[in-house]
């Protein structure tokens, strides 16, 4: 007849001896084995009568699995409580049994929450090259999950328009919010822009005598530079923060998923209806913008140069041409369209946590504000070429 393990093994033995009370652990301490180990422990009656300090020797097991070290920590505990103030509990023989050694600091790190010591060191270089790669490739990931966003944002509006289907009642009350709600902070940053252009300007043309140049520079600069990149920083700082933010509290409550479920086109009822807003309300604020900044370095040309309203309105028809004011509108609908679709993907990107939508609003905002200036850039120079 075939033996069982626990008919093989003693497991526990005690001994008494002037170093003080020793328990000799041996054999397999492993799951099947606890109840044979239990009973033996029981069966030491002489436990009961232990010295002030106790040696649990080990050396003995021969092999330990993640059952029998939790049992033997337990039962470590148990002498512990129970013992007195002055008695100790002392483990011998971890170092010589390889098995419980490495068992022993696995069930260990694990419970104090540590982390498993590491048995692969880097190189500082690897690991330099090891972030730089795995950034790079999380922007790579990014553009082009932006790419698949754009692609899925433009199929919708193509449908919408071919079939005439969009949810202008949707659309008119985001141009309201993104629009009419934003001419106060519009209004007061293009005019404090443009007395700040007019008054810095009119200092160094005072010296040359050359005061009416100060309309040209106003307006020009204003119409086409100034007024659409600060609309523009405006906007992604006010609406395309709000996209985001909106879209990410969607998805947090599960309203996107919903929407899906019951079979709602999420790009056709909620990206289309914010970008085609932002595309009409964009230029037009960037219109109101020419308008207030030009207003403002007229005060300050009136005050700082004495040119009357009537002198510098009648400069400004002779030397400002409408390309200046048309070169600064038409960069309206592209910032628009790029602060909308950022604004929207992020929204899209945030996790299951709050947090995220704070980041990825923030996101949002940055690359957005990025964008504004590379599009503009990229104008800049095709409009010189142009001779524009």
């Amino acid at each position: 007849m075939k033996l069982k393990p626990s008919q093989l093994q003693e497991f526990v033995k005690f001994s008494s001896t002037q170093e003080g009370s020793i328990l000799f652990l041996s054999g397999e301490w492993t799951l099947q084995n606890i109840p044979e180990i239990e009973k033996k422990l029981k069966n030491v009656h002489e436990i009961k009568h232990l010295s002030r300090k106790i040696i649990l020797d080990v050396s003995g097991i021969t092999m330990i699995d993640t059952a029998g070290m939790l049992y033997f920590l337990e039962k470590r505990e148990t002498l512990r409580k129970r013992a007195a103030k002055k008695r100790d509990i002392v483990v011998r023989g971890v170092r010589e049994n390889g098995e419980f050694l490495k068992m022993f600091k696995l069930i260990k790190k694990h419970k104090t929450g540590k982390a498993l010591p590491q048995t692969v060191v880097r190189h500082p270089f690897v690991a330099f090259f090891e972030s730089v790669g795995r950034h790079f490739f999380n922007i790579l990931n990014s553009m082009l999950l932006f790419l698949d966003f754009t692609g899925r944002t433009y199929e919708a509006f193509l449908r919408d328009l071919f079939h005439f289907s969009f949810r202008f009642r949707e659309i008119s009350n985001i141009v309201k919010k993104a629009g009419i709600t934003a001419l106060p902070i519009i209004g007061i940053t293009t005019f404090l822009i443009g007395v700040v252009i007019a008054f810095q300007s009119a200092v160094q043309l005072q010296q040359y005598g050359a005061n009416i140049f100060i309309v040209e520079i106003v307006s020009i600069a204003i119409a086409r530079e100034l007024s659409p990149i600060i609309t523009s920083i405006v906007v992604a700082g006010r609406s395309g923060s709000a996209y985001t933010a909106q879209l990410g509290a969607m998805k947090i409550t599960e309203e996107l998923d919903a929407m899906s479920v019951m079979g709602f086109d999420i790009f056709r009822f909620l990206i289309v209806p914010r970008s085609v807003a932002l595309i009409i309300v964009l230029p037009l604020l960037i219109f109101f913008g020419d308008i207030v900044g030009i207003l403002g370095g007229m005060m300050v040309a009136k005050f700082q140069l004495g040119i009357t309203p009537t002198s510098f309105i009648d400069r400004l028809q002779e030397v400002f041409s409408m390309r200046h004011f048309y070169a600064g509108l038409i960069k309206g609908p592209f910032f628009a369209a790029t602060i909308a679709a950022i604004g929207c993907f992020r929204g899209l990107q945030v996790t299951r946590d709050t947090e995220s939508i704070g980041r990825q609003t923030t996101i949002s905002v940055v690359n957005s504000i990025f964008m504004v200036i590379i599009i503009d850039a990229v104008f800049s120079i095709i409009f010189t070429e142009l001779g524009i």
